[in-house]
């Protein structure tokens, strides 16, 4: 389905993760990013085949496109369902090893001190830390600021990646503040790849009205 990643190769800077509470289609949503980007397929709810049939339309995408496809969940299924790497939860940190012999990628989430040392431990090589800023998505969760984030994505021991709030531009502006420390930081979002599928959606509208 989707291409193996040389587990050497630079990772994506721009990443999205799929979410069930979004208004558009996520497939469409995928389609909007740029090439080269990186998706991490959640929807955990759905049943598996409803979940395998959405991993399918999204790999056929991240082909057309040049995107890097995670699988949120098992190594196991990652593997079988043709991913290019696995978004292992702390509570499957576990599972870090049998990924990486697989040959895939591993990246997890990290929100304070005890994840980012979990996260160096197993050996991640992306660790997507949040909430940088206020997000949407968890609306309670305190945000960590530039200073905190940092701390945890180094703490981490794996390629840094903010997540919450997040836009190019406040990712544009991390990397200006953190440069100094020699770190490359990626970014993910959710809301701001949906508004960036909506405006487009929009245009196509008005270019499709007869003048």
């Amino acid at each position: 389905m989707v291409r193996r990643h040389p587990l050497s190769a630079a990772l994506p800077v721009a990443w999205f993760f799929t979410d069930e509470r979004l208004l558009l289609p996520v497939e469409r949503v995928a389609a909007a990013l740029p090439p080269g980007s990186g998706i991490v397929v959640r929807h955990d709810r759905l049943v598996p085949g409803a979940r395998w049939r959405l991993v399918r339309r999204l790999a056929a995408i991240a082909r057309a496109r040049g995107h890097i496809l995670l699988l949120a969940g098992i190594p196991e299924t990652a593997r079988r369902w043709g991913a290019d790497g696995v978004h292992l939860r702390q509570r499957d940190a576990r599972h870090a090893a049998q990924a990486r012999r697989n040959g895939l990628i591993v990246s997890m989430p990290v929100h304070d001190g005890k994840e980012a040392r979990r996260t160096q431990r197993a050996g991640a090589m992306l660790a997507f830390v949040s909430p940088l800023y206020p997000t949407r998505s968890h609306p309670s969760a305190p945000a960590l600021g530039t200073a905190k984030w940092a701390r945890l994505a180094r703490a981490s021991g794996a390629g840094p990646a903010a997540l919450g709030g997040m836009t190019r531009g406040r990712a544009r502006r991390l990397q200006r503040q953190v440069a100094a420390q020699g770190m490359r930081v990626a970014w993910a979002a959710i809301g701001a790849w949906e508004d960036k599928a909506l405006a487009r959606q929009k245009r196509q509208k008005r270019n499709a009205v007869p003048t």
